[in-house]
């Protein structure tokens, strides 16, 4: 009898004990990221290539790509789209000798030694969050017609998203405009630049003149513009926007005397899944695969 009660107070003991190593955690979660499938990153400041394995390339694409303090399932849609994009780019690079930058060129890409710097005492409760995140979507990847979708993303639509080909060149049946109103808790949803007319016109490389004349000559769908004439001068809403540090080429150019007021809204191209908008949805308890079958229409999520 007393062994019994000896036994069942050890129980009482070590149960709790045991289930609190298991589901908390003070440590890195480790899992094994072997696979096939190895990307060839080419490192933009040493110029080195790096071969790494594709789910701890996906989770150093999440740590530079979308903010760790995102819901879990908008990081795993983020997650299926990285890695969905990844691969189409290394079906397209087979011949080259490397398949992605790790810059805005293509995913920013961010290594274990940089994350552990930049976040410091944090890193293993991010790291182990964005792990969660790749671990749950291990080997998803998004497919349309039997193909791997080249899932775009981007970061805050101004309400709604694009069709590819009114961006890009090519017509994607996947990347359709869709409505996206949970964007606006994006802190760049909507933002003001003011500029002096002098400013202005020495930024654009235009002739100075007091009255500012505007015509937009060319939109997309959903009132991006794509070219305007500027003073009978006709430029690309991309030169506008690079040149004058715009979010996105959804603007408006207002003439305030010698003061020049540019209301701007969104950030990013426009086409695919928008990151503020999955945040959005998935604070508003959307799971991770719902989010991807929003803002990329009839695709399926498929394991490799």
């Amino acid at each position: 009898m007393i062994k019994k009660i000896l036994l069942f107070s050890c129980l009482i003991i070590f149960i709790p004990v045991i289930i609190v190593s298991i589901f908390i955690r003070n440590d890195e979660i480790t899992f094994n990221f072997s696979a096939n499938t190895t990307v060839r990153v080419y490192r933009e400041n040493s110029g080195l290539i790096e071969n790494v394995p594709i789910e701890e390339y996906v989770v150093g694409v999440l740590a530079g790509e979308m903010p760790v303090s995102f819901e879990l399932e908008a990081l795993k849609a983020q997650a299926d789209a990285s890695r969905s994009y990844v691969m189409k780019q290394i079906e397209k690079n087979i011949n080259n000798k490397y398949d992605v930058v790790d810059t805005v060129m293509n995913q920013v890409y961010l290594d274990k030694e940089h994350l552990m710097t930049v976040w410091n005492t944090s890193y293993t409760d991010n790291i182990n969050k964005i792990k969660m995140a790749v671990l749950s979507t291990k080997g998803e990847y998004l497919s349309y017609d039997g193909k791997v979708a080249e899932a775009l993303f981007f970061s805050t639509s101004p309400g709604i998203t694009e069709n590819s080909e009114e961006i890009f060149v090519s017509n994607q049946p996947y990347l359709r405009s869709v409505s996206s109103t949970w964007d606006e808790i994006s802190p760049v949803y909507s933002t003001t630049i003011t500029y002096t007319l002098s400013e202005f016109y020495n930024l654009l490389n235009l002739p100075q003149q007091d009255n500012l004349i505007i015509k937009i000559i060319e939109k997309t769908s959903t009132g991006r513009i794509k070219k305007i004439k500027i003073n009978n001068k006709e430029l690309t809403a991309n030169y506008i926007c690079s040149k004058l540090s715009l979010n996105s080429t959804y603007f408006e150019i207002i003439q305030d005397g010698t003061k020049i007021i540019i209301k701007n809204r969104g950030y990013g191209h426009g086409v695919g899944m928008s990151q503020y908008g999955a945040e959005g949805m998935a604070r508003a308890g959307y799971t991770y695969d719902q989010i991807l079958k929003y803002y990329y229409q009839n695709i399926e999520i498929k394991k490799f």
